[in-house]
């Protein structure tokens, strides 16, 4: 299975860290004061939530974001897409609460998720989340921190803790089955990533729809982490494209993260 190509992050996307961390860390904040507070919410298609903290974090971030550096290009979950967008060497890629539905019900896993892309890679990317009193942040070739300390994927030992879609689990082969524990679901993907980086989680599922500002951010500081992201040819997602959705994806490492990887090929034979 093939390791996706790193490319190391220019000085230009070191100097956005600090930019996507302190308006990540305000837009937690913005949105903390409706976390537990019966926000006004609204369905998106029939079947997502959206709520006024979401459109509230997101209008910071884009109007802080894009005042530092306008020009970017800017691609949310809560904002109607630009195609102008692409035709800027940089994007800012948004989720101003990844996990809205369980934000809504009190669970306290849900995360800011910035990031800034360049030619499909994540350069710099930052989960904030405020109700686990966490921050995530990554550099290409600088490593994974939560709150300022260096985190790696955890070695697999003789269980591992795996996450995802009960269909997918149950297509993985007979002989790891038994070495399989369930984790508790967690509605935020982008925190998901961040447990496996983080040594909490050995791997997940990502079922198919997720959308750029799902991932972007969390894609690197798994990689950075010694994890990876991948589709079904073992390759990397690349981000702010013209299509920002994506079909099944499999993250961990080692061993097990090849497992996954098979099961998900699987699905299209």
């Amino acid at each position: 299975m093939p390791e996706p190509e790193l490319t190391a992050a220019s000085s230009g996307a070191i100097g956005d860290l600090p930019l996507l961390r302190d308006a990540a860390r305000e837009a937690g904040l913005i949105a903390m004061q409706y976390f537990g507070n019966s926000p006004q919410v609204w369905m998106k298609g029939g079947t997502s939530p959206v709520s006024e903290a979401d459109h509230a974090a997101d209008a910071y971030l884009r109007r802080t974001l894009l005042a530092a550096r306008p020009d970017y290009g800017w691609l949310s979950e809560e904002t109607v897409d630009d195609p102008a967008r692409l035709s800027a060497r940089r994007t800012f890629v948004v989720d101003p609460i990844d996990g809205t539905r369980g934000f809504l019900e009190g669970q306290r896993t849900w995360c800011v998720s910035v990031a800034v892309v360049e030619a499909g890679r994540t350069l710099a990317g930052v989960l904030e989340c405020p109700a686990m009193d966490e921050t995530y942040w990554a550099l290409p070739g600088q490593g994974a921190f939560r709150n300022g300390k260096r985190i790696g994927v955890r070695t697999l030992g003789d269980k591992a803790e795996i996450s995802g879609l009960k269909q997918l689990i149950e297509l993985v082969p007979a002989g790891w089955q038994k070495r399989l524990v369930r984790a508790p679901y967690s509605p935020s993907l982008a925190y998901r990533l961040a447990m496996i980086a983080n040594g909490a989680l050995d791997a997940t599922f990502v079922k198919p729809n997720a959308h750029d500002w799902d991932i972007a951010a969390a894609d690197l500081i798994l990689r950075e982490a010694g994890g990876l992201l991948l589709d079904p040819l073992g390759r990397a997602p690349l981000y702010a494209g013209e299509v920002t959705r994506h079909g099944a994806l499999a993250a961990g490492s080692g061993e097990l993260l090849g497992v996954l990887v098979d099961v998900i090929a699987g699905l299209d034979a």
